[in-house]
């Protein structure tokens, strides 16, 4: 195959990794502690000369309250919701760090620093015929998967799930699952086969991002394409890309070698 031109764009960890943090920060809902907490109780210091500390107490009583030093007390510097915590981006450097994470799915040595299992004869980029995108069972994906070499990452993914530490458990994300394989598909309802499976995500053209191709901004992630995807990839890069912006396309193989 003659492989679209963002495949030739050079790789940008730092570009990559902005973009991933900036997504994340923008998405993040606003938290803040209550303005009057540790405030609502009577204080009152009753001056010097007592052999205690100038530390207010509460009304009618020895404890001390109110003041960040105290049990019960407010907080010094708590967290405020109107703090802005979105990061910006400008658009070009957005859309070359799409492009740079893209490019980087071609080199097996990036995704095996993620720590995939990657089979030895597998050939980057990944790209399968077009009827993967018309499994719609678990088990026809597992097939495809075992027969392609790559069931063996799905079952890491398996493997390493685990209860998270802390109190995330107490708010919806009670297993860490570490990421597998990505599927990019050309139409948002195909292959749902594969959506069952640990650690595998199923994009279509139009939803993929960055944070897809790079979880957490480490570029290489193991990914899936099929000849109908990329067709509406390079539709849909050719409005960000100029051509003269970045190195002509090279004539490669599905495996990265010349042809």
């Amino acid at each position: 195959m003659v492989l679209p031109h963002f495949f030739s764009v050079p790789f940008r960890p730092d570009l990559i990794r902005r973009a991933v943090i900036s997504a994340q920060a923008n998405r993040q809902q606003p938290y803040g502690a209550d303005p009057f907490a540790g405030t609502r109780r009577s204080v009152e210091w009753p001056g010097k000369g007592r052999g205690m500390a100038r530390t207010p107490r509460v009304k009618t009583t020895n404890r001390g309250g109110f003041v960040p030093n105290t049990v019960g007390g407010r907080e010094a510097h708590p967290p405020r919701a109107e703090t802005d915590r979105t990061k910006k981006i400008n658009d070009k450097e957005r859309q070359r760090a799409f492009a740079a994470a893209l490019a980087a799915t071609r080199e097996a040595r990036f995704a095996i620093e993620r720590g995939h299992k990657v089979p030895e004869h597998l050939k980057f980029p990944v790209i399968m015929d077009d009827e993967i995108e018309d499994v719609m069972t678990t088990w026809k994906a597992r097939e495809v998967l075992e027969a392609t070499g790559l069931w063996g990452d799905v079952e890491r993914s398996a493997a390493h799930t685990h209860v998270r530490p802390g109190k995330g458990k107490m708010r919806g994300r009670v297993r860490r699952v570490p990421k597998s394989l990505l599927l990019v598909i050309s139409v948002p309802s195909g292959a749902r086969g594969f959506r069952d499976l640990k650690g595998v995500d199923v994009v279509p053209v139009n939803s993929l991002g960055t944070e897809h191709l790079a979880p957490g901004g480490d570029a290489g992630r193991l990914t899936i394409f099929t000849p109908k995807s990329l067709k509406a990839l390079e539709e849909r890069m050719g409005y960000h890309l100029s051509p003269t912006a970045i190195p002509a396309p090279v004539s490669l193989t599905a495996g990265g070698k010349k042809a």
